[in-house]
C-alpha cells in the first residue's frame, strides 16, 4: 500500500487550483517539482489520484502527497527530475541488453519501474554505458531532446566522468596521462593498437594511495571509448584487480575493482549539475 507522507486538510477561504494548494502546502517545493508529483500520480484529493494541475479544489477538500514507488531492484536512485534519471549501478548488471541477456539490465529495470508508477513519463533513453562488472553512476534521459543534449557533452568532452580503480602493482608516477589508440579484436576485446589505426583514447590519472601490491587510482576520462580504462591500464602493466579478461592476476575484492564515482554535466534545462557515488568500502582493503 502506498503511504501518505504529508496531507492537508486546512480550510481555505475559497476554492483554488490544485497546483496552488500544493504550493501553499509545500512552499519550499519548486513549480517543476509540483508538476512532477502530479505527473507521477503522487497527489490525491479526497483519496483519489488527480494528475491535473488546474483541477479546482474546495476549502474542505483533503489534499495528500504519497511516497513514490520504491525502486525495488539492485539499482540505487541518486536523482530524478523531469528530464534525467541518475542511478548507482552495482557490479554484475548490464547497462543495456545483449544477444544473451535481454531482461535483467539497468535500462529494463528502470523502464519497468517508471511504467509501474502510472501515467506520466514512460520512455527512457540511453546516454552512456558502464561495463557489466563496473559499478557506479549512470544517467538516463527522459526525452530524445535531453538525450541529445547530454550525449553532445560526452562527445565534445565537457561532461566530467571520474572513476576510482585498484590497479595491480605500484605505480611510480603520482599522476599522468594514458594516451593510446584502441581497437577491437575479433573477439570484441578492446586493446591498444600496435601499428596505428584505432580510435584515440585519453585518460588522466592520479595516485590516491600506494599499497604493498596495488595502487588506488583516480581516473578522469577525456575520451569515452568502450573498456578504455581497463585496456589502457592493462597496456601500462597495471591491470585492474579482478580483471582477468585484461590480464589481472589477483581478485582481492571478488569483483572488478572499478567504480564510476563522479558524473557532472550541464542539465538539459541549464546549469551544471554534479553527482557523486562514494568509493565502495571494499576498495579500502589494503592488499
Amino acid at each position: 500500500m502506498t503511504a501518505l507522507v504529508t496531507s492537508g486538510a486546512l480550510h481555505y477561504p475559497e476554492p483554488m487550483r490544485l497546483i496552488d494548494r500544493l504550493q501553499a502546502l509545500y512552499p519550499e517545493a519548486s513549480r517543476r517539482s509540483l508538476r512532477q508529483w502530479l505527473a507521477t500520480s503522487r497527489v490525491r484529493v479526497n483519496g483519489a489520484i488527480v494528475g491535473r494541475a488546474d483541477v479546482e479544489v474546495d476549502s474542505g477538500d483533503r489534499v495528500a502527497l504519497t511516497t513514490p514507488a520504491p525502486l525495488e531492484c539492485p539499482l540505487r536512485l541518486i536523482h530524478e527530475d523531469d528530464d534525467i534519471l541518475v542511478v548507482d549501478k552495482p557490479p554484475g548488471l548490464l547497462t543495456i541488453a545483449t544477444e544473451r541477456e535481454h531482461e535483467r539490465t539497468a535500462y529494463r529495470l528502470l523502464r519497468d519501474w517508471i511504467a509501474a508508477r502510472g501515467p506520466g513519463v514512460s520512455r527512457l533513453f540511453i546516454v552512456h554505458r558502464l561495463d557489466r562488472e563496473t559499478s557506479g553512476l549512470l544517467v538516463f534521459a527522459k526525452s530524445e531532446e535531453a538525450k541529445q543534449h547530454l550525449q553532445a557533452q560526452f562527445a565534445v568532452r565537457t561532461a566530467e566522468r571520474v572513476y576510482v580503480a585498484l590497479a595491480e602493482g605500484v605505480m611510480a608516477q603520482a599522476e599522468g596521462s594514458l594516451i593510446s589508440r584502441l581497437v577491437e579484436d575479433r573477439s570484441l576485446r578492446v586493446r591498444a593498437a600496435e601499428r596505428g589505426g584505432g580510435r584515440e583514447a585519453i585518460t588522466r590519472y592520479r595516485v590516491l594511495e600506494r599499497r604493498r601490491a596495488t595502487t588506488l587510482l583516480e581516473l578522469r576520462l577525456v575520451t569515452g571509448r568502450r573498456a578504455q580504462i581497463r585496456a589502457q591500464l592493462a597496456a601500462a602493466g597495471h591491470p585492474i584487480a579482478g580483471d582477468a579478461q585484461y590480464g589481472g592476476r589477483t581478485d582481492p575484492l571478488q569483483r572488478l575493482a572499478l567504480h564510476a564515482t563522479r558524473l557532472a554535466f550541464v542539465h538539459p534545462r541549464g546549469g551544471r549539475v554534479s553527482f557523486d557515488s562514494p568509493m565502495p568500502a571494499a576498495f579500502d582493503r589494503r592488499p
